[in-house]
C-alpha cells in the first residue's frame, strides 16, 4: 500500500511511482480501511460484489464526507461466467411530495443545498442489495463485519478527511451531531491521526447487518432519517412512505466502440457516462493518438472535446424514467463526425452549444449544470473469477446536507436538479418533479479487451470533472501505453466544469499559454478528483492504482 502519497495531499499534487501488482484478485477504493475490507472478502471467497458492498459500508465510515450508506450510487458489474456486464442505478431520487424548484417557499439556494430539504431518497444500499442478489456469494450480514469493527475500534483520521473538515470547519460546527464526531473540546477540527470512532454509525450498520436492507426502506434506521431531515430552516420533504417506496433500478449499460476497444459506463441518468464516451469518440477523430502525449496540441484536442461533450450532455439527458434521451443519435457515427469538424487544429471554438443528433425528442430550453458533487467516490473490484466491479458512490457535496442520521452523513442530492428548471410548457431534461432521479456526472466505466473480457476498471469522484478524469485515463492508457499509476496519478485537464481548467501544481500549468495563444481562458486551480483503476494486462496479470489526491490504496493478491 502506498502511503508515500500523503505528503502530497495538502498540495493535491499527484505523485509518479509503480502500480500495485496481483495475479488473482484486487481491490483500489479511497480508503486504505476500505480496500482492506474489500480484499478480506476476496480472500473469504467472496465476489467483486461481496467486496464492494464491504466497501462502501467502511467508506461510510472512513470517507464519511464523500460517500455513504445514506447516498446514492451506479454499480457495473461483470459476471465473467454470463459473460455479461449488468448495470444497477440507486441514484438518490426526489420524494414524493417535491415541490417544482427546491426553493419553493422563498428560501435561498444556498441554505438549501444545506438542510433537510435538499436530502433525497437515499439509493446506494438498495443499489448494492440488487446486486448481491445476482452476484454475490457471502451472506449479506458478513460483509458489514470490518466496517462495524471500524466504526467501534477506531481509527487514525484520514489526512484528507481533516482537510475537508478543516475547509468547512465554520459550517460544521454549527451542527451538534458533527461537531461532537469531528471537532474536538475547543471546537478545533480533530488533528489528522487523531483517534476516531463513531458508535452511532456501528449500531446503523449493525441493523444493516441483521436487517438487511429494510433497516432504512421502512425499518428504525430509515424512522431516523426522516426525523433527521425534519429541521429547520429548509425541513425536508422525504418520509417514511418514500423510503418504503424507493426502488433500485437495473438498466442497460451505454457501450460504444472507440479506440479499437469496447467500453462501456453508466446511461441515464448519469450524464457522465455519455460524456466519457463521446469526448474519447470525439477526441480520437482529432487524432489524440497521434499527438505527443503532454504536448499543447493534446491538451487542445481534449478540451475541444470535452466542451462538445459537455455541451450535449447538459441539454440532452434527464431521468430516463420521465424524459426521452436520444442516446443512440448522440453516439450516431455520423453524428459525431459532425460534432468534431467544428474543432480546429489551430484555434479554440469561440462558443459551443449543444447539437441536434437524430432521433431527438423535442426542443428544451437551454439548460445549466447542477452543483458538482465533488463529494463522489470510487471503488473498482476485479476477483479471481474475473468477476469485476466499478461503483461509483457519493454524498453529493462534501459532507451532503451537513447532517447526521444514526452517524451516517446524509446526502444533499437534491441539488443535482437543474438550476434552470425551464417552463412548465418547455420543462428542462433535468427538471424536479415529485419521484424523479436527478442527472449526474457520474461514470462508472469499463474497457473490454480483445478477447472480451476486462481490460480496464476504473471510475472517479470530483462532480463535473469525473468524464475528464476518467477519459483522460482512458486515452493515458490506450493511444499511449500507460500503465494504471500513470494513468490515475496523470495531471488533470479538462472543460465539463464549464470553464478550461489545468491541474494547478503539475507540468500541465506550463501549457496555459500555449492554450490562451489558441484562444482558450484557462485556469489553473486544485482539481482532487479521486480516480481508481484496476488494468488487466496482455499477460494476464493485474496492476492497480488510487488516486494520490486522495487518501486511497490499491491490492490484491
Amino acid at each position: 500500500m502506498r502511503r508515500l502519497v500523503l505528503a502530497f495531499l495538502l498540495l493535491a499534487t499527484p505523485l509518479a511511482a509503480e502500480p500495485v501488482r496481483a495475479t488473482r484478485q484486487m481491490a483500489a477504493t479511497a480508503s486504505p480501511h476500505a480496500t482492506e475490507a474489500a480484499l478480506a472478502m476476496l480472500r473469504a471467497g467472496g465476489s467483486a460484489v461481496d467486496a464492494a458492498v464491504a466497501a462502501q459500508a467502511a467508506l461510510s465510515v472512513a470517507e464519511p464526507h464523500a460517500s455513504g450508506l445514506l447516498g446514492g450510487g451506479f454499480l457495473l458489474a461483470w459476471d465473467q461466467a454470463a459473460g455479461r456486464l449488468r448495470y444497477y442505478e440507486g441514484i438518490a431520487g426526489a420524494p414524493a411530495a417535491s415541490a417544482d424548484r427546491l426553493t419553493a417557499g422563498g428560501i435561498g439556494p444556498a441554505t438549501i443545498a444545506r438542510s433537510g430539504r435538499a436530502v433525497a431518497v437515499p439509493g446506494a444500499i438498495a443499489a448494492l442489495a440488487l446486486a448481491h442478489a445476482a452476484h454475490g456469494r457471502l451472506p449479506w450480514a458478513e460483509l458489514f463485519a470490518p466496517a462495524i469493527r471500524l466504526a467501534e475500534d477506531g481509527f487514525p483520521l484520514p489526512p484528507y478527511l481533516h482537510q475537508v473538515i478543516r475547509n468547512r470547519a465554520v459550517e460544521l460546527r454549527r451542527v451538534p451531531a458533527i461537531r461532537a464526531l469531528y471537532f474536538d473540546a475547543a471546537g478545533e477540527p480533530l488533528a489528522a491521526g487523531a483517534p476516531f470512532r463513531n458508535a452511532d454509525q456501528a449500531r446503523a450498520l449493525r441493523l444493516l447487518a441483521s436487517e438487511g436492507p429494510a433497516a432504512l426502506y421502512g425499518g428504525a434506521l430509515g424512522q431516523a432519517v426522516v426525523e433527521a431531515v425534519a429541521v429547520e430552516p429548509a425541513p425536508g420533504w422525504l418520509t417514511l412512505q418514500d423510503l418504503r417506496g424507493y426502488r433500485a433500478v437495473e438498466r442497460d449499460p451505454l457501450c460504444a466502440e472507440v479506440l479499437a476497444r469496447r467500453i462501456c459506463t453508466a446511461a441515464p441518468p448519469s450524464s457522465g457516462g455519455i460524456a466519457v464516451l463521446q469526448t474519447l469518440a470525439i477526441a480520437e477523430r482529432l487524432g489524440i493518438a497521434r499527438a505527443g502525449r503532454d504536448s499543447a496540441e493534446a491538451a487542445h484536442i481534449f478540451v475541444e472535446a470535452s466542451r462538445l461533450a459537455a455541451a450535449d450532455r447538459r441539454r440532452w439527458i434527464g431521468d430516463p424514467d420521465q424524459v426521452a434521451n436520444p442516446l443512440p443519435g448522440l453516439l450516431d457515427r455520423a453524428y459525431l463526425d459532425q460534432r468534431a469538424a467544428l474543432a480546429a487544429p489551430g484555434r479554440a471554438m469561440a462558443e459551443v452549444a449543444a447539437g441536434d443528433p437524430p432521433q431527438r425528442h423535442g426542443a428544451l430550453p437551454p439548460a445549466s449544470d447542477p452543483m458538482a458533487e465533488t463529494a463522489t467516490t470510487q471503488v473498482v473490484i476485479l476477483d479471481a473469477a474475473g468477476n469485476a466491479v466499478s461503483f461509483t458512490t457519493t454524498n453529493n457535496l462534501n459532507f451532503g446536507a451537513e447532517l447526521l442520521a444514526m452517524g451516517i452523513t446524509l446526502n444533499n442530492g437534491m441539488t443535482n436538479f437543474a438550476t434552470n428548471p425551464g417552463t412548465a410548457e418547455r420543462p428542462a431534461q433535468n427538471r424536479l418533479a415529485p419521484g424523479k432521479r436527478p442527472v449526474t456526472t457520474m461514470a462508472p466505466t469499463m474497457v473490454f479487451g480483445a478477447d472480451g473480457r476486462p481490460e480496464l476498471v476504473l471510475g472517479a469522484g470530483g462532480g463535473a470533472r469525473i468524464p475528464d478524469a476518467v477519459a483522460a485515463a482512458v486515452i493515458e492508457v490506450l493511444a499511449f501505453g500507460a500503465d494504471a499509476e500513470r494513468a490515475t496519478a496523470r495531471p488533470r485537464i479538462g472543460a465539463q466544469t464549464g470553464t478550461v481548467e489545468l491541474e494547478r501544481g503539475t507540468p500541465l500549468e506550463a501549457q496555459a499559454p500555449a492554450l490562451t495563444a489558441l484562444g482558450h481562458a484557462p485556469r489553473v486551480v486544485v482539481m482532487n478528483t479521486g480516480l481508481q483503476v484496476i488494468r488487466r494486462r496482455p499477460d494476464g496479470r493485474l496492476e492497480g492504482a488510487a488516486d494520490p489526491r486522495r487518501d486511497g490504496v490499491a491490492a490484491g493478491d
